[in-house]
């Protein structure tokens, strides 16, 4: 049975058009995913309460199981999503998007498992399409759907920048910035793993080798941008101060694979030195370096030989970049990774 947790902070203005997506799919009087299925409420990790214990068939025409994680809300997100009949909420007084998650694992009833972002809007037809991908292909650990960006009022230079942002290889390939990614079991056990990080999707995508993920063709999700510039340099400064964080976090993890390499060190000049006599090849590679979304000049230049045209959309790109980078220094410097500045311009239900 496929299982969707969505993490909700304060989005009682959005949530309400995701949760009527999903359902809208659901012909009435289809089977609930369980059987008294309500919306429950709890204090904690782990907390809650949820009717009906027996879980039915995923068919096509059943309910998908669906757990809202309202975390720290002090706005009506519980409540308008617990008017959605089929609809599980379970209230932590944490605002913290990884706490809700995890949280929602405890609650959440089979796989595979959506995670999605409440502003986002994908519908049910699209779940099952995702879900499918990964029943099909068990190489696949990680999907994740086209997105869609409505781009209209908008204003001129936050069209200009998605219009390079949307082309960037890393960007067409990778499962970030789309709100949704779909796991199998063992890919929960892989993002589970992961620790507490703003750059929470991107974590994710890089969590996975490409042969291991895919961007599904057949499944739409709209993701709203930014309308406004400034609006537009919040989520670029987030996004510079969270990809931060992250390649920290790599350096952190790379330092400690070389500390245990080393010493293990004689073990391996050892191993080297018999190769050599022997001549049986070359030694072992070492680690490889730490995968990486990050747009370089190369795939610029590559983007405007392509299409030439696009080279005022490229200099407005860059002005965004340079000002997030220059606007996340101080925030990069301090640690301070976990203020999050919200664009409210896209939250418009």
């Amino acid at each position: 049975m496929t299982s969707i947790v969505i993490p909700a902070h304060n989005e009682e203005r959005v949530i309400g058009r995701l949760l009527d997506s999903l359902l809208a799919g659901t012909p009435a009087g289809a089977p609930a995913a369980s059987a008294g299925t309500g919306s429950g409420t709890g204090s904690g990790m782990g907390s809650g309460t949820a009717a009906g214990t027996d879980i039915a068939a995923d068919t096509g025409t059943a309910r998908p199981d669906i757990v809202v994680v309202c975390n720290g809300c002090t706005d009506g997100t519980a409540k308008e999503a617990a008017a959605r009949p089929g609809v599980r909420v379970v209230e932590i007084p944490t605002p913290s998007k990884h706490l809700a998650l995890r949280t929602g694992d405890e609650h959440a009833r089979g796989f595979p498992r959506l995670y999605v972002d409440a502003d986002v809007v994908i519908g049910a037809e699209d779940v099952r399409v995702l879900a499918g991908a990964l029943n099909q292909a068990p190489r696949l650990l990680a999907v994740a759907p086209e997105r869609e960006l409505p781009l209209a009022g908008c204003g001129w230079r936050v069209r200009a920048y998605y219009r390079v942002w949307s082309r960037l290889p890393a960007v067409r390939e990778g499962l970030f910035g789309r709100g949704v990614i779909a796991v199998t079991e063992q890919g929960y056990e892989r993002i589970a793993a992961l620790p507490p990080l703003m750059a929470d999707d991107l974590a994710a995508s890089l969590a996975f080798a490409p042969g291991e993920r895919l961007v599904v063709g057949g499944a739409r999700v709209v993701v709203h941008p930014p309308r406004t510039w400034t609006d537009l340099i919040k989520r670029r400064i987030r996004a510079a101060v969270s990809t931060a964080q992250l390649e920290q976090r790599q350096a952190r993890t790379a330092s400690e694979t070389d500390t245990a390499a080393e010493a293990d060190g004689t073990a391996a000049e050892a191993d080297t030195a018999a190769r050599a006599s022997a001549g049986v090849g070359e030694p072992p590679a070492g680690p490889a370096a730490p995968p990486s979304a990050r747009t370089s000049t190369a795939d610029l230049r590559t983007l405007l030989r392509r299409e030439p045209g696009l080279l005022p959309s490229v200099v407005v790109f860059l002005a965004a970049a340079v000002t997030a980078r220059r606007k996340s220094g101080k925030a990069i410097r301090d640690q301070e990774f976990g203020t999050w500045l919200r664009d409210e311009s896209s939250r418009q239900g």
